[in-house]
């Protein structure tokens, strides 16, 4: 019946002379009444409504009383980037009706977000919210941690939700285990919450501590050598990639504050497995069959720009060219780079020729399988010392890995940090090295043998924040109109960290392309929780008296 109303209504418009249904033109016959064409514009209606016939334009005309309706072609949208940033945008705009293309890393999706093993603090409950809304479970249960030095453990780490709620931040330093750190340095912590109370996340804050780095903030604050060798130094080689004389202050108190304003901050989950199985790609599934187009990233990437209008017309991706009305970035610092460098059009601007200042961190992955199990006191674990410049972590895979969970051996990763001079040695050399770094720590391995490896290097995949870098790292929105940026180094002022503020800047840029094509509804972000009320008491007051003391005569004349 339906394929019989199609063909009488084309056969009509043969017959008669009657302009085609894809025809936008004004043309008809004059051998048609206005009462005939009203007719068939009503029927070609019910057949482009009804039918739904894809292969035809969805036009109606009805020419009696001018009356003129289109079906608006899809906006385009081209996303460069499938790491949180980038598929947080793309899935969002996807559901927003956007014809939305996702250029792949060159490694396929989440490539640049699954280096090393990454906890997912309390904080993040944007990602939580993500996997609920998808329907997986890939995380394991909440659990405890440890940090070591050279000689030994140095903290253990509860899960603090399942304690009794103490006003931060007399949690961590009454429920945290200090095997080897006396009160008295514990209590050199104190002082330093005043940095990060000041530290309130504006433009002025991030530039004021910016310029130092993190050692000469903890050293202005009167923190003890042993409280920054055995905690402090260990968390930021981990938390920031790097040690913290190479550290931005500013990133460090950012980071605090993100995990020190309430109790519950420092708990943190483990992923069942490789985050790209375990998260990424069901969620690519779930974008596929909402409409989104993923493409391999091969070859260089260049954009095209419309210099009379200043707008982003394409992006070229090897030898494929892509327009789009609206263009998400959402790569690493040293991918972006790479473009930049190949980009003419992204050349023209400070902003984006500022990005080729910034650095990225090495990484190096060492997966060791031990020929019989060793019985660690916590899976998740977290070292510095026997040598300074880099830090790293173990993990026990039996425990954490669905995969390893039935093994007869012993599975562990041990993941390292600004591993620059590590990159280069033979893979032999590397497994020699690390198995005598756990034999001093755990015992057990001393008499293990390691049966099998898998080493991967991961030349400056990591965000580097050291001191003034904040001055070239580049905002949501750019000097193109429909270019916007997205990662964990794009400043924003949403307060979290690492993959939740990748991708809450991802959603950021999608609502930034839902309001520059008008178009859509903006994605709901979950905010930061507010600090508890003693903190943010503290915040008022030290705002008011930084006001008091910028309306002084001499405020501006010393340097900051």
């Amino acid at each position: 019946m339906c394929s019989e109303l199609v063909a009488r209504v084309e056969s009509l418009e043969k017959a008669e002379n009657v302009p085609c249904m894809d025809d936008y033109g004004d043309h008809h016959s004059s051998m048609l009444t206005s009462q005939d064409l009203l007719l068939i514009d009503l029927l070609r209606w019910f057949v482009n409504s009804t039918i739904g016939d894809a292969s035809r334009s969805k036009v109606v005309r009805v020419r009696a009383t001018g009356f003129q309706e289109e079906e608006k072609e899809k906006k385009k949208v081209v996303v460069v980037g499938s790491g949180w940033a980038g598929l947080g945008a793309a899935r969002h705009l996807c559901k927003q009706g956007f014809d939305v293309k996702v250029i792949e890393d060159n490694e396929g999706c989440g490539s640049g977000d699954d280096v090393c093993i990454q906890g997912f603090w309390h904080p993040y409950q944007n990602i939580f919210g993500l996997v609920d809304e998808i329907g997986i479970k890939p995380f394991k249960h909440w659990m405890k941690s440890a940090q070591y030095s050279e000689e030994g453990l140095e903290v253990e780490f509860p899960v603090y939700k399942d304690l009794p709620q103490l006003p931060s931040p007399l949690g961590p330093l009454v429920y945290t285990q200090f095997p080897r750190l006396a009160l008295v340095d514990r209590l050199t912590l104190l002082p330093l919450m005043a940095a990060v109370i000041d530290f309130d996340n504006t433009d002025a804050a991030w530039r004021k501590y910016d310029a130092i780095t993190a050692r000469e903030l903890f050293r202005m604050y009167g923190c003890s050598e042993k409280l920054y060798r055995g905690v402090l130094h260990p968390l930021l080689q981990v938390g920031l990639f790097a040690p913290p004389e190479q550290c931005s202050a500013a990133a460090a108190l950012s980071l605090l504050n993100f995990l020190l304003t309430h109790q519950n901050d420092f708990d943190v989950v483990w992923c069942r497995g490789k985050v790209k199985d375990q998260i990424f790609q069901p969620w690519m599934d779930t974008m596929k069959s909402e409409g989104c187009e993923f493409l391999e990233g091969k070859g260089e990437i260049n954009f095209l720009l419309d210099e009379e209008k200043g707008c982003i017309t394409g992006v070229a991706c090897g030898e494929e060219m892509y327009s789009a009305d609206a263009f998400i970035l959402a790569v690493s610092i040293s991918s972006l780079q790479s473009i930049i460098r190949t980009s003419a059009a992204l050349r023209t601007r400070d902003e984006f020729l500022r990005v080729l200042n910034l650095a990225g961190v090495d990484a190096l992955s060492v997966k060791l399988a031990f020929d019989r199990k060793v019985a660690l006191p916590n899976a998740c674990n977290a070292c510095s010392g026997f040598d300074d410049s880099f830090g790293w972590t173990f993990f026990d895979l039996n425990v954490l890995q669905d995969e390893h969970k039935a093994a007869t051996t012993q599975i562990i990763q041990t993941d390292f940090y600004n591993a620059s001079q590590l990159l280069l040695l033979r893979d032999d050399l590397l497994v020699s090295k690390f198995t005598t770094y756990l034999s001093n720590l755990v015992k057990g391995f001393e008499s293990a043998t390691v049966i099998e490896y898998e080493i991967r290097r991961y030349p400056r995949a990591l965000s580097h924040f050291f001191p003034g870098s904040y001055n070239n790292m580049m905002r949501g929105s750019t000097s193109f109109p429909n270019l916007f940026m997205a990662g964990d180094w794009i400043i924003n002022r949403h307060g979290s960290w690492s993959q939740e503020k990748s991708y809450v800047s991802g959603l950021e840029a999608a609502n930034r392309v839902v309001d520059y094509l008008e178009e859509g509804s903006f994605a709901k972000i979950i905010p930061v929780e507010d600090a508890e009320q003693h903190i943010q008491a503290l915040r008022g007051l030290n705002r008011s008296l930084n006001e008091l003391v910028a309306q002084t005569p001499l405020a501006g004349f010393f340097l900051q």
